[in-house]
């Protein structure tokens, strides 16, 4: 007994996991969130600073927008749970042409089937301390807050949407749409670190539109 309290203490269940890969995304103003403020999809005033992670993020402070962020990305945290869920987009457009300028890919892989350990209630768990999760996460974050300095300047209105992709007949909430995939002309790629939790590892990288 002493044995299987000592290797859980710090990791996280197949449910917390989730949830951590739901916060980087954004639901709590982190992933999503920075890449919204840093690319200046909205005005600055409409975010403040807070730290979470060990850093300073910005968060923001429109409620029509977070109540879009929560229902988006609460659909997705049940997906994850149930290892349907691949892969998500954050597409930026020009407002006015609707041309695809940017594309932010997060893809989820799941890693449970080697690296989880079950516990007496059945759950399953991790065997990843969650300090060092956190500390991934935050390395992330900070990259994708210095990639203002090399992305192209978007200097006209833009607006954003989210892709989703899903395996081959899950449930979709009646008011999604489906849409096709969408491609950059002159595309440049840029991969950003990787963080794992032990059960779901996260892939982020960004294609944008080179100059």
């Amino acid at each position: 007994m002493a044995s299987t309290k000592q290797q859980t203490v710090g990791s996280v269940t197949l449910k917390g996991s989730a949830d951590l890969i739901k916060e980087y995304l954004g639901t709590y103003y982190y992933g999503i969130n920075s890449i919204l403020y840093q690319r200046g999809i909205y005005p600055p005033e409409m975010f403040d600073p807070a730290e979470h992670f060990g850093i300073t993020v910005y968060m923001t402070t429109n409620e029509g927008l977070k109540s879009f962020l929560k229902s988006i990305l609460e659909q997705i945290q049940d997906w994850i749970c149930e290892k349907k869920m691949r892969k998500v987009s954050l597409i930026i457009s020009n407002a006015s042409t609707k041309e695809v300028l940017e594309r932010w890919d997060f893809k989820i892989d799941y890693e449970c089937d080697e690296n989880g350990s079950s516990i007496g209630n059945g759950k399953t768990v991790g065997r990843k301390d969650l300090k060092l999760i956190q500390k991934e996460i935050r390395d992330v974050l900070r990259q994708i807050s210095a990639s203002i300095s090399f992305l192209p300047l978007l200097d006209c209105l833009c607006t954003f949407d989210f892709h989703v992709y899903t395996n081959h007949g899950s449930e979709v909430p009646e008011e999604w749409d489906e849409t096709k995939p969408c491609f950059i002309a002159n595309a440049q790629e840029l991969s950003l670190r990787t963080f794992s939790t032990s059960l779901h590892k996260v892939g982020t990288r960004v294609i944008y539109k080179a100059e």
